[in-house]
C-alpha cells in the first residue's frame, strides 16, 4: 500500500455491532491494509448446522497504518465505525505487532479457537512444534497433557485461547508476582508443563 511506511502501527478500530465485515470491506477498498481475525464456529441456519466464521474480538478489527489527520477522518467517515481507540486523532494507542501477529499465525493454523475470559498474569509458555511453533501466550491447564494456550489482545482487555498439547509448550519464565502468589511455579523440565 502506497500510504504505509516504516513508522506504521497497529490501531484498533470499534465498530457497531456486527458491522465488522462491512467496516473491513470498506476499509480494504479505501486502501487500507485491515486485518479483522475470525474463528469458525458452528451455526444453525434454516435447520441445517454449518461452519461460519466469527470475528474473534466483537466488535473490534485492526489497521495497520501510519495515521496521519486525513487517514483518521478517513477511517471515521466509513459506515459503521465508532471510533479508533485512543484519547485523539494524534494520540491513538498502537497494539504491540507481536499481539497481532500471535492472531495472524493462529488464523492462519486453522486450529479450533474459542473465546476465553482475558488473561493478562500467570505464567507464559512457548509452543516448541507445529503449527504455532513459536507462539507466546498464557497456559491455563485443562487435563494431564492438554491445556488452552490464551493470548490476549491488551488494549481490548479480551483474550482468545487454543486447545494445546501440553508436551509440546515450554515455561517462558515470564510471570507476575500476583500470579506467583496464587499458582505454583513451571518446573523447570521442559515437558509436560507443570501448572
Amino acid at each position: 500500500m502506497a500510504n504505509e511506511t516504516h513508522d506504521a502501527q497497529w490501531f484498533a478500530v470499534w465498530t457497531h455491532s456486527h458491522c465488522e465485515e462491512l467496516v473491513h470491506a470498506q476499509l480494504v477498498a479505501k486502501g487500507f491494509n485491515v486485518f479483522l481475525p475470525t474463528m469458525r464456529t458452528w451455526s444453525r441456519r434454516a435447520g441445517k448446522r454449518r461452519i461460519v466464521p466469527l470475528p474473534m474480538f466483537p466488535g473490534y478489527l485492526f489497521v495497520h497504518r501510519e495515521m496521519d489527520k486525513t487517514s483518521h477522518v478517513e477511517l471515521l467517515k466509513t459506515r459503521g465505525v465508532v471510533r479508533i481507540l485512543g484519547e485523539r486523532w494524534d494520540r491513538l494507542t498502537p497494539i504491540p505487532d507481536s499481539e497481532i501477529e500471535a492472531l495472524q499465525r493462529l488464523e492462519c493454523a486453522e486450529m479450533p479457537v474459542l473465546p476465553h475470559p482475558y488473561l493478562r498474569e500467570g505464567h507464559t509458555g512457548r509452543i516448541t512444534s507445529g503449527p504455532l511453533k513459536g507462539l507466546e501466550g498464557i497456559l491455563v491447564r485443562s487435563r494431564p497433557n492438554q491445556g488452552l494456550l490464551v493470548l490476549s489482545v491488551d488494549l481490548l482487555n479480551q483474550s482468545v485461547a487454543v486447545e494445546v498439547d501440553c508436551t509440546i509448550v515450554v515455561p517462558t519464565g515470564s510471570t507476575t508476582a500476583a500470579a506467583a502468589a496464587s499458582q505454583p511455579r513451571f518446573a523447570r523440565r521442559a515437558v509436560p508443563l507443570g501448572l
